[in-house]
């Protein structure tokens, strides 16, 4: 009995009956694992596998709408500038016209009072000779009277006095002209 009692007491040999009941117990483990818990696992693991899928391929969408944006966004942009480029120029022609129409209208002003004083000095150019005419025609009697020693009171003798010696002043003055002129 020696013998029978050391295998029977073996600590690395378990009893039979424990065998069989723990192939069975693994067997109903086995068995409910591989039925209901395994499939929901892998139900599981494929829903997630298929929206990280969807995910990647929501961002690759995403990305490439963001890309079509930018190029629509820079498209417009490029029009933009492009517009404004134009305007500008438009401006700088519009300005351009408006300082050359003010210009003609400072040299037509120019003219305008260059003429006004060329009136105005022709004017007074006159008046001057018709108070010189009658400063010299009063001088001319005072000198006439003087000579011939007699007044002149006549005033038509005084008119023709005073014309010829002005028309003598005038042809001198004229001949003087012509001569420097040549």
């Amino acid at each position: 009995m020696g013998l029978l009692a050391a295998e029977e007491n073996h600590i690395l040999m378990p009893h039979t009956s424990e065998l069989v009941f723990g192939l069975i117990a693994f067997a109903i483990i086995l068995f409910a694992f591989w039925t209901k818990i395994l499939p929901r696992v892998t139900t599981t693991l494929d829903e997630r596998a298929d929206a990280i899928e969807g995910g990647i391929e929501r961002a690759k969408a995403a990305e490439a709408e963001a890309r079509e944006t930018l190029q629509q966004y820079q498209a417009q942009l490029a029009e933009i500038r492009a517009e404004r480029n134009a305007e500008i120029e438009k401006a700088k022609q519009q300005g351009a016209a408006i300082i050359a129409e003010m210009r003609e209208q400072a040299q037509v002003e120019a003219r305008k009072i260059v003429e006004n004083a060329h009136a105005q000095i022709e004017a007074e150019r006159q008046q001057a000779v018709a108070r010189l005419r009658v400063e010299i025609g009063t001088l001319s009697t005072e000198l006439a009277e003087r000579i011939v020693g007699e007044a002149l009171s006549d005033d038509a003798a005084q008119s023709r006095v005073i014309d010829r010696f002005l028309d003598e002043l005038e042809s001198q003055d004229r001949a003087g002209s012509q001569a420097e002129a040549r």
